[in-house]
């Protein structure tokens, strides 16, 4: 088991994104932390989990809505979704894709 990966290596094999490190590579309690990227300009099917979701955005600028809550992102902006809160992210019409860091963790 490596408890290391490099992101280059990690896309050739999930180029959308996905869980960089988890359970595999050691973690434990739930906790994993991954990229995402969103190249829509409207929102997809809202992500919902039954523990809290932190959000950091690496590049691209848009749109995120978290709950009833609509704002604007781009890099540098973080921002967490509550256990059980629905949460979506779109493109700003323009921009490149929204790149985002996430990480869940145990409530």
């Amino acid at each position: 088991m490596a408890i290391h990966v490099h992101e280059d290596e990690f896309l050739k094999k999930q180029p959308g994104g996905g869980q960089l490190i988890g359970a595999e590579q050691g973690a434990t309690k739930g906790f994993c932390i991954g990229v995402a990227f969103y190249d829509q300009e409207v929102y997809g099917t809202p992500g919902v989990h039954d523990d809290q979701e932190g959000f950091y955005v690496l590049a691209g600028q848009g749109t995120a809505k978290v709950g009833d809550e609509e704002f604007e992102i781009r890099p540098g902006t973080a921002y967490i979704a509550q256990k059980g809160v629905p949460h979506s992210v779109k493109k700003r019409p323009g921009s490149k894709p929204v790149k985002l860091l996430w990480s869940h963790g145990a409530v």
